[in-house]
């Protein structure tokens, strides 16, 4: 019995591993993506670091794998077939660059998606102590010469100039937070995973920036720095937000202020709106698949495109809630289309738009068991289910981050069970044998019958 349920456990795994089909190793891998109105661009940073372009046709129309991984991308203002995009490099031998491997090279590159044979140009880069945690995730062009970069490394968001390589102005996240707080310091602290510059309204000029270990995405001042109570989310207030993935700030003059945001931990894309000199909650996404969501764009025409990153798709969602286009990617970081101008611009806020949340329960919930076992039952399935409902979010992402693309949560189950039948087994064997050894074994307390 014990073996059998073994064997059977080790079957779903294998028939898993094996119907997998999903690959972004190479250009000829990559999946098709739906027909749309204009071109998309994908960008990976985990099991294989890729930048795709699909054209509206959905055919691939540009691809790179050179770097280890790739974060955000944005069309250039006034050229949206030129993208910019943030990359690192892992350098793993001892070198004049590495001294003590693995480091990072960190890269902002350009590429002119209309040229024929299309190659990336450097625009700035620099080499960095370490490569956990050592990523530039994003940066944000203010002007032909000047970049905004978000700096896990040092846990800064600094201005270069990048034809001098000058860096103009900085902000250091110890100047407003306790290292006491947040991620370990010096290891992973603040995890400054996002910046956006404000090119209008009554932010004009500032920066916001999300601190993900810290739960909060924050607005910065470059004379006065931290922009007092403008700041949304709080240290461990996951009701709010949990380790949040790139905020997009909604202007004025699309319906705002309002920030968009992929509330990555929790796994549900949300939205608030600043009200009365707070922000509240006016809308939220989730179906029964999203799992670490770090990206979500409103695009002009109000349909939402979200990057799911352990959904492992690339997803539009409709003023509806309905998925209106997707394709798949292994660990898709950044999604943007386009064509409509960087990130939320030109998007109207969720408040604007009259757009109504959707959450699982919305959706059917469910999580991944299906109805398609032993007399409409899926023990499996049962079994992943209940065992994502108990692990804490962050640990089965985790787990998805660690292992191969065609494991979830029936995969995990299925080894857990066999773990467990194993250890189950080895323990009745033992205490057969030590039977039938003449060994007995009792409690120390025992009642004594009349």
């Amino acid at each position: 019995m014990f073996l059998a349920v073994i064997l059977l456990s080790a079957a779903a795994v294998a028939s898993a591993s094996m119907n997998d089909d999903l690959s972004t190793a190479s250009a000829e891998e990559v999946p098709e993506a739906p027909e749309t109105e204009n071109h998309t661009v994908v960008t990976e940073s985990g099991r294989a670091g890729t930048i795709t372009v699909y054209s509206p046709d959905g055919e691939v129309a540009y691809y790179d794998n050179t770097r280890t991984k790739y974060f955000d991308a944005d069309p250039v203002e006034g050229d949206p077939m030129t993208i910019e995009y943030t990359a690192t490099d892992t350098i793993h031998s001892e070198g004049p660059t590495c001294s003590d491997p693995p480091c990072a090279l960190n890269v902002i590159e350009r590429v002119d998606l209309e040229e024929e044979n299309p190659e990336p140009e450097v625009v700035y880069k620099r080499y960095d102590y370490k490569e956990t945690a050592g990523e530039w995730h994003d940066s944000d062009r203010i002007n032909e010469t000047h970049v905004v970069v978000a700096d896990i490394v040092a846990d800064q968001v600094f201005i270069v100039n990048t034809e001098t390589e000058v860096v103009e102005w900085l902000w250091d996240a110890q100047s407003d937070f306790p290292v006491d707080e947040g991620g370990p310091y010096p290891g992973d602290w603040a995890h400054i995973n996002d910046v956006e510059y404000i090119d209008e309204g009554q932010h004009e000029g500032r920066i916001m920036a999300s601190l993900r270990n810290q739960d909060q995405v924050v607005f910065l001042d470059r004379e006065e720095g931290l922009v007092e109570g403008w700041t949304l989310g709080s240290e461990n207030d996951y009701d709010v937000q949990y380790e949040q993935h790139n905020p997009d700030y909604i202007p004025e003059s699309q319906g705002g202020p309002a920030v968009l945001v992929a509330d990555s931990e929790n796994g549900r894309i949300q939205e608030f709106q600043r009200e009365d000199g707070e922000w509240n909650r006016t809308w939220e996404w989730e179906d029964d698949r999203i799992q670490w969501p770090r990206d979500a764009d409103r695009l002009p025409n109000g349909n939402t495109l979200i990057a799911d990153s352990h959904g492992n798709r690339v997803i539009e969602v409709n003023e509806s809630g309905d998925i209106v286009w997707e394709v798949g990617s292994t660990l898709p970081y950044e999604a943007e289309r386009l064509e409509t101008g960087a990130e939320s611009e030109g998007g109207q806020s969720a408040q604007a738009l009259g757009l109504e949340s959707r959450t699982d329960d919305d959706s059917g919930g469910g999580g991944g068991g299906d109805d398609d076992g032993l007399f409409g039952f899926d023990p499996l399935g049962w079994a992943g289910d209940v065992l994502e409902n108990i692990l804490p979010h962050r640990i089965h992402n985790g787990l998805l981050f660690a292992t191969p693309i065609w494991m979830g949560a029936n995969e995990f189950a299925a080894i857990g069970i066999a773990i467990l039948t194993g250890l189950a087994w080895l323990g009745m064997e033992t205490r057969w044998r030590l039977r039938d050894a003449g060994v007995r074994f009792r409690l120390p307390f025992y009642r004594r019958s009349d």
